[in-house]
């Protein structure tokens, strides 16, 4: 144990820009992917959910597609797109569509339609009403898929290192293939500090978020 320490000590001394610029590539990759998924969730998201039948068989579909294990997916899609990062983002962007269009769906689906009816009664344009009711009212399961979404994709995106995709994976990989248990170690506490990270600052946007939209 004291060894394994002493070694992930020296190589973080000795490549510290190693490790900077694989967590710098693993956040592109991530930012990329989420802004890529959000705009496409959200088009989605406006074109069903008027019509329940088609959105329940979308989310199936969705649903499906996000089953498909990641180095299947990053298999099925290298002969069309190659391999490296923008091969990776499609796949993230796909997995992704189902946990953010499931929650919104659920989530404006929620809404009572007492409310819906009542903002309509005030004149209320359906515009009005998706953004001054049913959003504001489904912020909290809103907000659940897309902390849902960056946790995956911080995840799925150490997978895409066997891509040629870059960032944490790349070294978490190194260390796998040449039995260097400083990499090993490094790669995974990356990985671990930026999902625990995301996670800790996402909870704590969504607890201030619901307490102005409870309070305004």
């Amino acid at each position: 144990m004291a060894e394994a320490w002493q070694q992930f000590m020296a190589y973080g001394e000795r490549y510290p820009h190693k490790l900077v610029d694989a967590l710098l590539q693993h956040l592109q990759i991530v930012g990329i992917t989420l802004m890529v998924s959000l705009a496409l969730a959200v088009v989605l998201t406006l074109l069903l959910m008027d019509h329940r039948r088609a959105a329940e068989l979308a989310v199936s579909v969705l649903g499906a597609l996000y089953s498909v294990p990641s180095l299947a997916a990053f298999a099925l899609l290298i002969p069309l797109l190659g391999i490296g990062m923008d091969t990776a983002i499609v796949v993230l962007v796909i997995y992704n569509q189902f946990l953010l269009v499931r929650n919104f769906l659920a989530g404006l689906d929620a809404v009572d339609p007492s409310t819906v009816e009542a903002a309509i009664a005030m004149g209320m344009t359906p515009l009005q009403v998706l953004l001054r009711v049913r959003v504001p009212l489904a912020f909290p399961v809103i907000m659940a898929g897309v902390h849902l979404a960056i946790i995956s994709t911080i995840g799925i995106a150490t997978i895409a290192a066997v891509i040629n995709a870059g960032g944490i994976g790349v070294i978490l990989f190194d260390g796998l293939r040449s039995h260097k248990i400083a990499k090993i170690l490094w790669g995974t506490a990356l990985s671990a500090g930026l999902a625990i990270t995301a996670n800790m600052l996402m909870t704590r946007i969504e607890r201030l978020a619901e307490k102005r939209l409870h309070f305004s």
